[in-house]
């Protein structure tokens, strides 16, 4: 928050009054006593009373960003001080002569601030070559005299929301139709001056060039400020509702791993695994097993003692049935004797055997019955 130190009070001249016998005795808790026939004014309460006023202006420029001050200064020492400090604030100000109504009668100010609008506006617009020599001087004359007392306030479309005056027995006029509009007055009072009818009193030197500056550049630091302090809360809400309407996206971080040397290791992301690849018709239809004619007559005979008193099912291509344990096959041409470690064919899935498994024909058929019956 912008302050004031009781340093820059002392080397501004803030302490010094008027003369004792030009005193107003209204302002006598204010005084510190006198020195030389000067009235010194008590810069603990100056400070004190200051940062209230700097706290209302932040304050009230931080409720809403159109919120405007005028900055009321008509004597010579605070024009410049007045005008310059007003301008970097971004607010409205008065520093030629007050015009009688100006709150009061605000809505005919206004007409005067339009009509210097449109004076200005034929100087751009060529109108104001269209006219004679004469009149051309006339409505410049007229300029210069509302661009004199209005300059300050032409950008200014309804009434200020506080008023900073420095010198309020010379500002009397401004003060009083403030006081009757209930707008809030902030002012420099001097020992000559009555407090009254001002909402926060500055007790100081109002006639001091340094001190009337270094009032009216903490009153402008603090409407920045509080300014400032609006933009940042709008941002807040800003990003605030950015982040409500906004979807949330989980995020997984890799935790780090801590080693024995205190050092901290991140642990490699893991690699998916492959997929496993069903058994399919064209896969198992690929795979060539090499015969092994002793393992399988091994794998047989172990098949055969694992279960000696179960039917064996024996399968070959084109050709299925089932033989009890113990059994002598059909013909030796089809299977081996059970125990001779003898190759069963069509075990292996195909090879010269082949032909021999393949079922007799019916010509075959009859052929061997009638060998059959003849050797009956």
């Amino acid at each position: 928050m912008a302050s004031v130190t009781m340093k820059e009070l002392l080397e501004a001249g803030v302490h010094f009054g008027h003369q004792v016998r030009r005193w107003n005795p209204k302002m006598k808790e204010y005084i510190f006593g006198e020195r030389n026939g000067i009235s010194i004014i008590d810069l603990q309460k100056t400070q004190r009373m200051f940062r209230d006023a700097i706290q209302f202006v932040t304050n009230l420029s931080a409720e809403d960003r159109g919120r405007t001050i005028l900055f009321v200064g008509t004597k010579r020492q605070a024009q410049d001080a007045i005008r310059e400090e007003a301008t970097r604030a971004g607010q409205y100000y008065i520093n030629q002569r007050w015009l009688g109504g100006l709150l009061t009668n605000f809505q005919t100010v206004q007409k005067s601030i339009k009509r210097l609008r449109d004076l200005e506006s034929m100087q751009t617009d060529g109108r104001y070559e269209m006219l004679t020599k004469k009149e051309r001087i006339k409505l410049d004359r007229e300029r210069e005299t509302l661009e004199k007392n209005l300059a300050g306030i032409k950008n200014m479309s309804r009434l200020p929301d506080a008023l900073f005056v420095i010198d309020v027995r010379k500002e009397e006029i401004a003060v009083a139709e403030a006081n009757r509009l209930g707008i809030p007055v902030i002012a420099v009072v001097d020992t000559n001056c009555s407090p009254e009818g001002i909402d926060y009193v500055i007790p100081g030197n109002d006639d001091a060039l340094r001190a009337v500056r270094l009032f009216a550049s903490r009153i402008a630091d603090a409407v920045l400020e509080g300014q400032q302090m609006k933009a940042r809360e709008a941002e807040g809400e800003t990003e605030e509702a950015a982040g409500a309407t906004a979807p949330t996206v989980p995020t997984t971080t890799a935790t780090p791993a801590t080693s024995e040397a205190g050092a901290t290791e991140t642990k490699p992301a893991r690699e998916p695994r492959p997929r496993r690849r069903s058994a399919s018709a064209d896969d198992t239809s690929s795979v060539t097993t090499a015969r092994d004619p002793g393992l399988q007559a091994e794998n047989f005979t172990d098949m055969q003692a694992a279960a000696p008193s179960t039917e064996t099912q024996v399968s070959a291509p084109g050709r299925q049935g089932f033989h009890t344990t113990g059994q002598q096959p059909d013909s030796v041409g089809d299977h081996e004797q059970v125990g001779t470690h003898a190759p069963v064919a069509g075990a292996t899935g195909g090879g010269e055997n082949d032909a021999e498994l393949r079922p007799a024909s019916d010509a075959e058929q009859e052929k061997g019955a009638e060998s059959v019956g003849a050797a009956k």
